[in-house]
Parts: C-alpha cells; sequence; structure tokens
C-alpha cells in the first residue's frame, strides 16, 4: 500500500488549484501515464497524467520522500491532454466514447 507526505504547505498548494488531498493520491494510486522526470533543487520528480475516481483527468508532480510519495503540485489537465489520456486509455481497454471517462 502506498503511504503519501502531506503537510499543510503541499495540501494548500494543490488546493490553490483546485484539487483535493484525495484526489491527489487517487491520480497516483490510478496508473497514470508518466510524463516527465525532472530533477529539481537535487529531487527527482515524476509529472504523471491520470484519473481520480470520479474520471477528473489531471497532471500531479511528485516525488519519493522516504517510503512515502509527497504530491508536489496537481492541477487540471489541459485539453489537449486529456483528449491525449481518453485516447491512450481506450487503448489499454477503456471506450473513449464512454461518458464516464
Amino acid at each position: 500500500m502506498l503511504e503519501f507526505d502531506w503537510d499543510e504547505d503541499n495540501c494548500n498548494h494543490i488546493q490553490e488549484h483546485g484539487v483535493s488531498r484525495i484526489e491527489g493520491e487517487q491520480v497516483v494510486i490510478n496508473e497514470p501515464f508518466d510524463l516527465e522526470f525532472q530533477t529539481e533543487m537535487g529531487e527527482e520528480r515524476i509529472a504523471q497524467l491520470g484519473e481520480t475516481n470520479a474520471s477528473r483527468i489531471l497532471i500531479v508532480v511528485s516525488t519519493w520522500r522516504g517510503a512515502k510519495i509527497r504530491v508536489i503540485t496537481a492541477y487540471d489537465a489541459p485539453k489537449a491532454l486529456k483528449h491525449l489520456y481518453i485516447v491512450e486509455k481506450g487503448k489499454h481497454g477503456r471506450d473513449p466514447q464512454d461518458p464516464s471517462v
């Protein structure tokens, strides 16, 4: 089971983008697509495109802190990436015409 590292700073930051802590965790757990790896201030970070349990498509940037995942930021994916996600998920067993996606 994945564990997450949350504090007031990262919770407040994603809330500024209209994303809840639970939504950030769901994206990481729900098998997102990796977009890019970054190194910032000596820390490896990964940007991922994925969806919440309510089918909200988000970008989540996270890093490992010890054995826990720390969400750095999370925000709604731009329209083009939402479309890409729906198309790619359709190739992996989901119907891209399904309105619940």
